[in-house]
């Protein structure tokens, strides 16, 4: 589907925020470790999590799921592994992340050896695959991966390559269940690593160094259910506080966790927002004048960098390079994670934007040039076509973001949430 967009007007109003994608999907497929009943509030209606909940009814689990309350209760009592047939949710990264808690139930596991999710380059499976060997699972691969262990997941230390959020959740979930203590030094510790922990801690697991990148997990032999709120989505936050810097309006997001914030402002900062907080809710004044902050070591380009947490967040880069568009004066931008995290940027040049790809993980945004509106085609990268959103937001005229219902992946009410802010815009 595509975006229609009529820019050129300020955005104001105050936003309450969806739950945390990033966060719900590793519960859902944490609720397998269990057959006690599990009730999730704050669920976000997006297609990653419908996914998963026909994955799991597919296979027997009786779920019922308010969405317009967001309200979730799930019951694997009565899944059946005779009834999974190697298929895994498709077009969803997060489709690994079952890998463990089905491992628990079947002990046994085959799949076709592709996973797929967004274009952000390669996403490999070695990470997962090592630290399922390392904790007892047999690994094998011909045509189709198989997975399987002998007596369940046995307790181990572990020092990956780099630090991976999906690979760090797949750890912990292989983890609480196995036999002895186990250890992950170099684990991911983005706030939805530790909403995960927190539940699975709520759950009777046993997690040490929650926040931090060495985690220990005593195994323990179940698990109980309960009933968890799901973390308000900080992406989503800083899209649409940035959404009010770029028009110029005034824009208040409830339940933003502040404690989150202190890098995310700097980074705002840096192109001349000021972010305040009046208690949980953040806040962009309007008419703020996008002016890049110079460094004090004037020889070097000022710049963002974006890696794994505590860095500031990669997945929000796209929004503060939609900021930077509009700003005055040249910035850098980094992102060290993704090698295809910057193949969108020429869609920018549409709208008449200056960015140099200085490499796959390097640009620079040279802003306050003349813009106009334009037709761009939105890559299948969520904070992506959100950027290209926010530059068509700023523009008089009217813009087409294309193909930009990968939106929908992590935002459920997207453009119910822009037209309240006085948004001129829809789905066509």
């Amino acid at each position: 589907m595509d975006l229609i967009v009529n820019g050129g007007s300020p955005l104001s109003g105050t936003i309450t925020p969806s739950g945390n994608k990033n966060s719900v999907l590793p519960i859902l497929c944490a609720s397998l470790l269990t057959n006690a009943p599990v009730r999730l509030l704050n669920v976000p209606a997006i297609t990653d999590v419908e996914k998963l909940v026909s994955f799991f009814t597919e296979q027997g689990s009786r779920i019922t799921w308010d969405r317009a309350a967001g309200a979730m209760t799930i019951d694997h009592g009565s899944f059946d592994a005779d009834r999974l047939q190697g298929e895994l949710p498709t077009g969803m990264r997060s489709a690994v992340l079952l890998f463990a808690p089905l491992l628990h139930r079947m002990q046994k596991l085959t799949i076709p050896a592709k996973a797929e999710g967004c274009s952000l380059g390669i996403r490999e499976l070695d990470p997962h695959l090592e630290i399922l060997e390392k904790l007892g699972a047999k690994v094998s691969s011909n045509g189709t991966l198989t997975l399987s262990l002998k007596n369940g997941f046995v307790g181990a230390r572990h020092w990956p390559d780099y630090m991976s959020v999906t690979a760090t959740e797949n750890f912990v979930m292989a983890a609480v269940l196995a036999d002895g203590e186990s250890t992950l030094i170099n684990a991911a510790s983005e706030p939805h690593v530790q909403d995960l922990c927190e539940v699975l801690v709520a759950m009777g697991a046993k997690i040490s160094g929650i926040g931090t990148s060495k985690l220990t997990v005593t195994g323990g032999k179940r698990l109980r259910g309960g009933t968890f709120t799901i973390n308000t989505d900080y992406h989503e936050v800083v899209t649409f506080l940035a959404l009010g810097a770029i028009t110029g309006g005034e824009v208040k997001v409830r339940q933003s966790l502040p404690h989150h914030f202190d890098l995310i402002a700097r980074a705002f900062a840096k192109l001349g927002v000021k972010v305040e907080h009046d208690g949980d809710t953040a806040i962009v004044r309007r008419k703020q004048k996008l002016v890049v902050e110079e460094p004090f070591t004037t020889n070097l380009l000022p710049k963002i960098e974006a890696a794994p947490w505590p860095y500031f967040p990669v997945d929000l880069l796209p929004c503060m390079i939609a900021l930077a568009v509009r700003a005055k004066g040249a910035m850098q931008f980094w992102n060290k994670v993704y090698e295809g995290g910057f193949t969108w940027i020429p869609e920018l040049s549409k709208f008449g934007a200056h960015v140099v790809v200085s490499d796959p993980h390097r640009i620079i945004v040279f802003g306050d040039r003349p813009l106009r509106a334009a037709t761009v085609d939105a890559p299948y990268i969520i904070r992506a076509a959100v950027g290209l959103y926010m530059v068509a937001a700023s523009i008089p005229g009217r813009s087409v973001v294309k193909n930009a219902d990968t939106i929908r992946r992590a935002h459920p009410n997207f453009v119910e949430n822009l037209r309240s802010l006085g948004a001129d815009v829809e789905w066509k």
